[in-house]
């Protein structure tokens, strides 16, 4: 089931249970589309998440922690201008769209009462979160703003007048009809085509939701109790996470009639523990997405720059390798001087390096015999006083790309947390701008955390500063050290001077899946002791030498946080 206009039925039944009569204590917008608020309600404190996340949009409360941005948005600080100390009144769905609307009361600057809604509309890319003054209609701000250009039906921009998105004519299935009754009847022995009219003249199906609609009524002998009793289910919900046999997972606010062949079940107490349960990982990585674009963005093009500086210069390279071109002609030209006459574009002479063959020498006729050949020589002393310097920007070079892709390599298993880590890391490596005076210093998140078999603790740093951090400050020198071999990779610690081989072998599978080489078969991972480490005097963030190292290859593993 997807978060159908069904399934928004049953999440509203659940919000406004839980939070009807709280008041909201605390707003924040830790990512881009997605907003937070905290509700004191029945004595407890729930966090509302609101989404407009084109990829997830959904509302539900939610026990997954974030962390906020050190400088809040502008449409954070207006809804805590006008909702912190705010009252909910009610939670209310529109029909049975996915359009969910929360109801609140507050005061104003001079005490006065004022009533506002937000509008949640959850449709992918459409999706938006919308406050809007009840009593003039106005948008007062979007966390999207839509302009005209972008949607000529309805602007959502503050000061405009709040309209709804087009209603679609289609009916209620909550409100009194007899259509299923039709359908059902006409098309009896075709479950599929019942489902494709039940989405077609319902309100709010989603296809999982019809075709499970569609099978009870298939196998009812007494429809009307059948489609009231599936309404029924999404206000007293079972919710059910549903993993497939090819590890595809689906959420349904009550188990279907039937499952997929091979597909198991994980019973949850509520919608919202169900949500979490799904999306924790989708989330996470959508999250990193976004936060990572600035990222990648620069990684980009300073990979794109690079390479093209290593063309350029493998190209000065080869031209070096002519340089023998120049000395060869300038040698014959100094023994030969005496046939050279000013003017001459040109002269053959004989050749005492190919079996005094005719050379045909170009020259420059403004030029004396003397300075045609020193202009060779010249040329040729050029040439081979650049091989050094060309090479040692090429090795720089190099070891700059080797660098960025690295970072690059990481955002594959980055948290946001992560991200923000490596903004920071390209701050201070001068790929970005630094932050403002004034502003609080960022700390460096702390490493993953997992446990081997024997409860042993491995740390994994997820990024460059984490690894020098986990390397260097957190380590201790006896304690055991590993790496994926000659890739970029992260670095992964042993907190115990003497680990069973068992535990080296799972901590070198966790090294080999955080790194380029996660989805190989059999991964050489090198390891040591923390003491046997050297970071060389202005390396960049993550680099290390080391030596005296074993290694072990392994088959890439995740284990248990």
């Amino acid at each position: 089931m997807a978060f159908d206009g069904l399934f928004t039925h049953a999440i509203v039944h659940e919000l406004q249970t839980t939070l009807a009569t709280g008041r909201i204590s605390r707003v924040s917008q830790p990512y881009p589309n997605e907003l937070l608020m905290v509700i004191r309600a029945h004595r407890h404190n729930y966090t509302l998440l609101m989404s407009a996340n084109p990829s997830y949009p959904r509302v539900q409360l939610t026990t997954i922690p974030y962390s906020n941005p050190q400088v809040p948005t502008n449409f954070t600080m207006t809804m805590r201008k006008y909702l912190e100390g705010a009252i909910l009144e009610e939670v209310k769905q529109v029909g049975n769209d996915r359009i969910v609307e929360f109801y609140f009361s507050s005061r104003d600057e001079i005490g006065d009462n004022q009533q506002l809604v937000i509008v949640v509309e959850i449709m992918a890319r459409h999706s938006n979160v919308t406050l809007v003054n009840r009593k003039t209609g106005k948008i007062i701000d979007a966390i999207k703003h839509v302009s005209s250009d972008q949607n000529r039906v309805r602007t959502l921009l503050p000061g405009a007048k709040f309209i709804m998105p087009p209603k679609q004519d289609k009916v209620n299935p909550y409100l009194p009809n007899q259509l299923y009754s039709d359908f059902a009847t006409q098309l009896a022995d075709n479950p599929s085509e019942l489902a494709n009219q039940l989405q077609k003249h319902y309100e709010g199906f989603g296809r999982s939701s019809a075709v499970d609609l569609a099978e009870r009524l298939h196998a009812s002998s007494h429809l009307p109790t059948t489609y009231h009793q599936f309404l029924a289910g999404f206000e007293t919900p079972q919710p059910v996470l549903i993993r497939q046999s090819n590890n595809k997972q689906s959420f349904a606010a009550f188990p279907p009639l039937k499952l997929p062949a091979g597909a198991s079940t994980s019973s949850f107490a509520t919608l919202s523990e169900l949500l979490d349960a799904y999306y924790v990982r989708k989330a996470e990585l959508d999250r990193t997405k976004e936060l990572a674009g600035q990222v990648l963005q620069v990684v980009n093009n300073e990979l794109k720059k690079d390479r093209r500086k290593v063309k350029k210069l493998h190209r000065e390279l080869d031209d070096a390798a002519r340089a023998d071109y120049y000395r060869i002609r300038g040698e014959i030209l100094t023994t030969y001087l005496g046939r050279l006459k000013a003017g001459m574009e040109k002269i053959d002479l004989p050749n005492f390096y190919d079996n005094n063959k005719q050379l045909t020498i170009k020259l420059q006729p403004d030029l004396t015999p003397s300075r045609n050949a020193q202009r060779y020589f010249t040329r040729y002393d050029k040439l081979k006083k650049s091989v050094a310097y060309v090479n040692e920007q090429l090795a720089k070079t190099q070891d700059e790309i080797h660098y960025l892709q690295n970072i690059k390599d990481q955002l594959d298993f980055a948290a946001p947390a992560d991200v923000k880590d490596m903004k920071l890391e390209l701050q201070q490596e001068g790929y970005l701008k630094k932050q403002h005076k004034g502003r609080r210093k960022q700390k460096v998140s702390k490493p993953a955390q997992f446990h081997t078999s024997d409860g042993t603790l491995v740390m994994v740093g997820k990024n460059n500063l984490q690894n020098d951090r986990l390397s260097f400050k957190i380590a201790n020198k006896n304690d055991t050290w590993l790496h994926v071999k000659d890739l970029p990779g992260s670095h992964v610690v042993i907190r115990d001077a003497h680990p069973s081989e068992e535990t080296i072998t799972e901590a070198a599978q966790l090294a080999a899946y955080f790194s380029k080489a996660r989805d190989s078969a059999n991964v050489p991972v090198d390891y040591l002791k923390v003491k046997q480490l050297h970071k060389p005097n202005g390396a960049k963030p993550g680099f290390v030498t080391f030596r005296n190292q074993k290694t072990i290859s392994v088959m890439p593993k995740l284990l248990n946080e």
